[in-house]
C-alpha cells in the first residue's frame, strides 16, 4: 500500500462541546486504537487533525497506510471508521487503527474489473455490486486493488466472492456476496429475439 502523511495534535477535552469547538476551527476529532487494552477494552489516543489534512485520505478511492504524526510521535495506521453528519455529510469523527508487522490486518480493498466481458460485447451492461472486498493479511501484503478478470462473463452471469482467490490474502467478505453482474438490456434482449426469429425462419435442410 502507498503511504500518506497526516499531522495531528493530542486533545484532552473529549466532550461534545469540545468536539464542536474543534470542528468550528476546521479540525476533526479522531481516535487511534491499537493493541493496548484496559479491562479488556481497547484504549484510544484522542487527537485532532485539520480537515485539509484528512481530505486527501478520506475522499479518495485508494487505500493508504496513514503515517500519523501526533505531537512529533509517528504511528502507522489505517482508516477504521468514518462518521458523517446525517444531513450535511460533513465529516464529524474519524477512527484509526494502528498497525504492526506481526499482526494481520483486516481491511476493505477496492475491486478493479479487468477486460471486456463477453456479455457486454453481446449488448449487456456491467454492474459492479461491491466496490470493496474485506481481506485479512499482513499490511505489507495488502495490494492497492483486487484485480478480477471478467472477460468470460456472459449475459445474466455473476461473479461471487466465493469464486475468487488472491495469493497471500484471506477473504473475509461472505462467499455469497455478488461482486459484479452482466445485466440484460433491451438492446441485448432485442438482439436475442431477432436471432431466435431468424433461426425459426430459416428453411429446414
Amino acid at each position: 500500500m502507498k503511504e500518506i502523511n497526516v499531522t495531528g495534535q493530542k486533545r484532552t477535552d473529549l466532550g461534545k462541546k469540545a468536539s464542536k469547538l474543534l470542528r468550528k476551527e476546521g479540525l476533526v476529532p479522531c481516535n487511534l486504537y491499537g493493541e493496548e487494552k484496559v479491562d479488556g477494552k481497547p484504549v484510544s489516543l484522542a487527537f485532532a487533525v485539520p480537515m485539509t489534512e484528512l481530505r486527501k485520505v478520506v475522499y479518495t478511492p485508494h487505500i493508504y497506510v496513514v503515517a500519523l504524526n501526533i505531537d512529533g510521535k509517528k504511528h502507522d495506521a489505517v482508516l477504521k471508521e468514518l462518521q458523517f453528519h446525517p444531513v450535511t455529510d460533513a465529516l464529524l469523527h474519524v477512527d484509526f487503527y494502528e498497525i504492526n508487522e506481526e499482526k494481520p490486518l483486516t481491511i476493505g480493498i477496492p475491486v478493479k474489473l479487468n477486460g471486456l466481458a463477453q456479455g457486454v460485447r453481446d449488448g449487456g451492461r456491467m454492474n459492479l455490486n461491491v466496490r470493496k472486498i474485506e481481506v485479512r493479511a499482513p499490511y505489507q501484503n495488502i495490494p492497492e486493488h483486487l484485480d478480477i478478470d471478467v472477460t468470460q462473463l456472459g449475459l445474466g452471469k455473476s461473479i461471487k466472492v466465493g469464486e475468487l482467490n488472491f495469493e497471500g490474502l484471506e477473504i473475509v467478505t461472505s462467499k455469497e456476496v455478488v461482486v459484479c453482474t452482466v445485466k440484460m438490456t433491451r438492446q441485448a434482449m432485442s438482439a436475442a429475439s431477432a436471432a431466435e426469429a431468424e433461426e425459426e425462419a430459416a428453411p429446414e435442410e
